[in-house]
């Protein structure tokens, strides 16, 4: 039998924060209905800015356990990251510890996020090359991976501001191919949104 994710700081900020953060943003969220209710899933897109992982978690009732440099726990904001359970994660060197810890998230049939691209994408690439966290992780409990893509601007009431979810799907063939293939689908759901923009 399944642990119930209680995340009690999560369920109480999120009622008061999700909201104002739908107002001041506006952002633009298509698929949600593509995030499953109850298995556990690895919640998976692309990464440009700071709040990628808020128009998740705004998207969803479930709630989602971040990876998060282990740096953000250094912090005075230290207390918010430990509170709505995320996962530090030293990216300096492999850290087995945040990966027992993310694989056991998804063990008990929770949802947890994860940016393959790594860190921040501040170029001019489109994507970052994918690193093999998720699709490792995937494969390992049996999860389903739920691709995102984000475009668009985190300006006050945004007008391109999105996220697209695709189909939830599962690791069914070697992880050099399922890396390939989920960059592809985050990129096309990138481009998806790009195209109704008009850009």
């Amino acid at each position: 039998m399944k642990k119930k994710d209680k995340m009690i700081a999560y369920r109480i900020l999120k009622p008061i924060l999700g909201p104002i953060f739908k107002w001041y943003y506006s952002p633009t969220i298509i698929g949600k209905e593509n995030i499953p209710t109850e298995e556990p899933i690895l919640i998976v897109g692309n990464h440009k800015h700071l709040y990628d992982q808020c128009l998740a978690i705004i998207s969803t009732k479930r709630p989602i356990h971040y990876m998060a440099k282990k740096e953000y726990f250094d912090g005075k904001m230290s207390w918010f990251f430990k509170m709505v359970g995320c996962i530090p994660v030293d990216r300096s060197k492999k850290d087995p510890n945040a990966t027992k810890k993310a694989i056991e998230v998804l063990e008990n049939g929770w949802a947890l996020g994860l940016f393959p691209e790594g860190t921040r994408n501040k170029t001019k690439e489109f994507l970052l090359p994918f690193k093999f966290g998720a699709v490792s992780m995937a494969k390992k409990t049996n999860a389903y991976i739920v691709p995102f893509g984000i475009t668009g601007d985190y300006t006050f009431r945004s007008k391109n501001l999105t996220i697209r979810f695709g189909k939830p799907y599962k690791i069914e063939n070697d992880l050099e191919e399922e890396n390939k293939k989920l960059e592809e689908i985050v990129g096309s759901l990138m481009k998806e949104n790009l195209k109704n923009s008009g850009k």
